[in-house]
């Protein structure tokens, strides 16, 4: 009894805001959604995890996996292009150095539609493969490259982000938000950095061993990366043509998602304004109006929101139509609010 007594003051000193806290985290963990803690598998059962087999990483493991399937399109389709091209060698003209670089070499430069021209196809069969590989090609660096291109840039923004703010002792949870917030900005920069290292080590590569001057290499990176290809200076060493495989291939589409990033830019950039414009605009009459959706002459706070979304081009009125609709369909007492038992009742019938 003592021991009660002695217990239930100091429960009662308690302050409330504790009190609250844990009446919170009981709500939470009868929560069916509530989210599960993250853990280590090694941490639920240490003995077990001590007698289990070593695991040895691969580089391709230590990969994203949308950037080891961007790997493996890629390897299939070289594959398949230089065993094409390779089978057809003796009806492709120009300087040759070797038959199966040859072979990956213009199936690179057919794929990123460079076409320099050093080699050209010079039979119906050569030239329809290069048709189909052109075509394919374009498709395929559209559609895979790209995003392999965009997981790299967006694994060195948080790089990015600490080599800015060395000095400033941020958390992750701030760093994120910084990324998020600046994220596209983040892109450019890091595309345009990318981009200026591939066209001083392409041209420095062009000097040094393809013997060009420092004018007709800087040109004939220009023309490469912008796949404009004139073909009066290209890659004509074995050396350079190991080098063009993957130079090429990394350099048009760095080209690529920088004008997609500096175009992306300045549509978040007139985004912004049109937000900031409709955030410092003051409320009319006639605003009013249009923001009161049911019609009872005063506008609530989800209205207001609605409204300025719709100012802000973010939703349409179509949007909102739809979205209304669906409500209407699941409230089936017609109440105005939603149920567990319209959710049941909007399932069963």
């Amino acid at each position: 009894m003592t021991g009660i007594n002695i217990k239930q003051p100091l429960l009662d000193q308690l302050p409330k805001t504790l009190q609250n806290v844990d009446q919170r985290r009981r709500r939470l963990r009868r929560h069916k959604s509530a989210p599960m803690a993250e853990f280590v598998p090694g941490e639920m059962n240490d003995t077990k995890d001590d007698q289990s087999l070593p695991h040895y990483e691969t580089i391709l493991d230590k990969l994203h996996p949308s950037f080891r399937k961007v790997i493996l399109y890629l390897v299939i389709y070289v594959t398949i292009g230089t065993t094409c091209f390779y089978f057809v060698r003796d009806q492709i003209r120009g300087k040759k150095v070797n038959g199966v670089l040859d072979s990956v070499y213009f199936c690179v430069v057919t794929m990123t539609t460079v076409g320099y021209g050093d080699l050209w196809p010079n039979s119906a069969t050569t030239k329809l493969l290069a048709c189909f590989f052109v075509f394919s090609g374009m498709a395929f660096a559209g559609m895979v490259l790209s995003k392999g291109a965009d997981y790299l840039v967006e694994k060195q923004e948080t790089v990015l982000f600490k080599a800015m703010h060395m000095r400033d002792k941020a958390s992750p949870s701030e760093i994120l938000e910084e990324i998020e917030t600046n994220r596209v900005r983040y892109k450019c920069i890091v595309t345009t950095a990318s981009l200026v290292v591939l066209i001083v080590v392409g041209t420095v590569f062009l000097v040094k061993v393809e013997k060009l001057s420092t004018i007709d290499a800087f040109y004939c990176v220009c023309s490469t990366i912008t796949t404009l290809g004139y073909g009066e200076k290209s890659f004509s060493t074995e050396a350079g043509r190991i080098f063009a495989i993957f130079w090429i291939l990394t350099s048009t589409v760095c080209v690529a998602q920088f004008f997609l990033y500096v175009a992306e830019f300045n549509t978040q950039s007139r985004q912004k304004e049109l937000v900031k414009l409709v955030l410092t605009r003051r409320m009319t009459n006639v605003d009013l109006e249009e923001a009161d959706l049911d019609n009872d002459g005063v506008v609530g706070a989800a209205e207001f929101v609605v409204y300025k979304l719709k100012e802000m081009g973010k939703i349409n009125q179509e949007d909102v139509s739809l979205l209304l609709d669906e409500f209407e369909s699941l409230d089936v007492d017609q109440s105005g609010t939603l149920s567990t038992t319209d959710l049941t009742l909007a399932q069963s019938s």
